[in-house]
C-alpha cells in the first residue's frame, strides 16, 4: 500500500543553527519512557526550550513566526548521537515534515525517512542564504522541492540534494518498509516457508 507520495513539502520554516546537533538535545532520554510517539512532539528541544519552572528560554522554535512549522533549517550532522528513532518522531510529531541542513547523521537520515520525513542537504553558503530570507521574511512559507532537488523562498532557489534511492521511495509513497512488508505479506510469507529447511 503506498502511502503519501512526498514531491514537495510547503510550510513555514524554523531555523535552528549550529552543527552537529544531536539526538540527545532533540529528544531528551527521559521522555523516553512513553508508549507510543504521540506525546514526544511537546518535548521536542524540550531542555533548550524550557526552563526548570516551565518558562520559556526562547528557542527558535517557540519564536511566533516559527508557529506551525514545518520545514527545519539546521547545519552539518544534524541527528547525530544516539541511534534513537524517537528523535525523528520527536520533530514530526511537533510539526516537521522537511529538514534542510549540511550533512545527516546516517541512522537518523535512514529513521526520518521511514517516517515520511524529507531530509534534503544544502551547502553552507546556501543554508545561510536560508536562514538570511526567513529571518528577513517571517512566517513566510517555503517550498522543500523533493522532486526538483531545490529550497525554494520567494525569488530565491537554491540546490538541495538527497538520495536517487530516497528520492525514488518519497516520489512513489513506499517510504515506510513496515508498510511495504505489510502490502506483501503473503509473498513474504511464501518466501519464509520456502527458507525453512
Amino acid at each position: 500500500m503506498a502511502l503519501e507520495k512526498i514531491y514537495s513539502v510547503k510550510a513555514v520554516p524554523v531555523v535552528v543553527p549550529g552543527d552537529d546537533i544531536d539526538t540527545d538535545r532533540i529528544i531528551p532520554a527521559r521522555f523516553l519512557k512513553s508508549l507510543t510517539f504521540a506525546s514526544l512532539g511537546a518535548h521536542a528541544f524540550h531542555d533548550e526550550r524550557f526552563n526548570e519552572d516551565g518558562s520559556l528560554k526562547g528557542h527558535p522554535f517557540d519564536a511566533p513566526a516559527a508557529k506551525g512549522a514545518g520545514i527545519l533549517i539546521s547545519g552539518m550532522n544534524f541527528g547525530c548521537g544516539s541511534s534513537r528513532e524517537h528523535a525523528p518522531q520527536a520533530l514530526k510529531h511537533h510539526g516537521i515534515r522537511a529538514i534542510v541542513a549540511g550533512s545527516f547523521a546516517e541512522i537518523f537520515f535512514g529513521n526520518a525517512t521511514a517516517i515520511g520525513i524529507a531530509c534534503l542537504t544544502a551547502s553552507a553558503e546556501d543554508l545561510a542564504t536560508l536562514s538570511q530570507w526567513i529571518a528577513a521574511h517571517p512566517g513566510e512559507t517555503i517550498e522543500a522541492d523533493v522532486q526538483n532537488e531545490c529550497v525554494r523562498c520567494g525569488e530565491i532557489c537554491v540546490p538541495a540534494h538527497l538520495p536517487a534511492s530516497t528520492k525514488t521511495v518519497l516520489l512513489s509513497g513506499h517510504w515506510d518498509p513496515i508498510a511495504d512488508l505489510l502490502d506483501n505479506l503473503e509473498q513474504a510469507n511464501e518466501l519464509s516457508q520456502k527458507l525453512k529447511i
